[in-house]
């Protein structure tokens, strides 16, 4: 059975840093994609950032480039999104999700993936 795992959430301030980590399980990263994905009260889910379980290949949203870092670690079976620099248009639950992967093309769109995690909240402060 997939499941994932999200923890890492929290309040802090503007310009700070908060690390996401995303405890996966019933597969392994290599037959997958992993996307990391938040929606704010009102607002649509949106794809943050994705990686190629295969190639490390990864992608931003341009709302985030340069501030947050996707990143998997085999041994942990976990996936991590690093992000710094905050700001208050970050706050949201954030999800972790996956898809097995059936091309070479790394998706990053909500519907393309399969099995999600319970979701992590973000709150930062001005």
């Amino acid at each position: 059975e997939v499941q994932l795992a999200e923890s890492g959430g929290g309040l802090v301030q503007a310009g700070g840093s908060l690390r996401l980590s995303c405890v996966v399980s019933g597969f392994t990263f290599a037959g997958y994609n992993i996307g990391w994905f938040r929606q704010a009260p009102g607002k649509e889910r949106e794809g943050v950032s994705c990686i190629s379980g295969n190639t490390g290949v990864s992608d931003y949203a341009d709302s985030v480039k340069g501030r947050f870092t996707i990143s998997i670690d085999n041994a942990k079976n976990t996936v991590y999104l690093q992000m710094n620099s905050l700001k208050p248009e970050d706050s949201a639950v954030y999800y972790c999700a996956a898809y097995r992967r059936y091309s070479r093309f790394l998706y990053c769109t909500a519907h393309t993936y399969d099995y999600w995690g319970q979701g992590t909240q973000v709150t930062v402060s001005s």
